[in-house]
């Protein structure tokens, strides 16, 4: 019986697109994995909108920390963005937000029948705020970005797109049964997914 129960928790472990998922208590190296195993993300911020100002507004994005495959993740979300976007326009009033990454979106979760409200089925949410790049680090963004999303290159000129990121200030970890997790920045930076 023991032996079919280290089975079974190996098998848990294994994601088959981005190789192993760390174990619960490596928090930070789990933030990292979650964030490079996901493409999208659900982006809050406080509305500017009329009838909707100072409102709590969550939208998709599409990001990415780098090129798929493992240890080529940077860990900074970058997005592509157009100040014709209504959460951005959000952003321009007010640039702190928080984004959530679930591994739900991948394989994952239901492979392994998890619904994404279980811990299991990790979740992270980052808060801090959007900042344009600068001309340093378009290049790594505009790589990061292209790679997972190559449709972006094709998107509409006229649309004034630019390269930004999420700089965290604050990352939440929900990966198993116990509550939140909390991860500096420099404990996630130092790690890789």
């Amino acid at each position: 019986m023991a032996g079919l129960l280290l089975l079974c928790a190996a098998a848990v472990l294994l994601l088959a697109p981005g190789g192993t998922i760390p174990p619960p208590e490596d928090a930070a190296r789990m933030a990292r994995f979650v964030l490079h195993n996901c493409d999208w993300g659900a982006l809050a911020t406080l509305s500017a909108q009329e009838g909707l100002r100072g409102q709590p507004f969550a939208n998709i994005f599409s990001l990415s920390d780098g090129p798929p495959g493992p240890s080529s993740g940077s860990g900074v979300p970058y997005l592509y963005l157009t100040d014709m976007e209504i959460s951005v326009q959000d952003l321009e009033i007010n640039s702190n937000a928080s984004l959530t990454v679930s591994l739900a979106q991948t394989p994952y979760c239901k492979k392994h029948r998890y619904d994404p409200q279980n811990p299991l089925c990790a979740h992270i949410i980052f808060c801090g705020s959007i900042v344009k790049v600068n001309d340093s680090e378009a290049d790594l963004a505009k790589k990061a970005l292209f790679s997972r999303h190559p449709e972006m290159e094709s998107w509409p000129k006229d649309h004034n797109w630019f390269f930004a990121k999420f700089n965290i200030t604050n990352i939440w970890v929900l990966d198993y049964f116990g509550g939140l997790k909390i991860v500096t920045p420099e404990e996630y930076y130092s790690v890789k997914p």
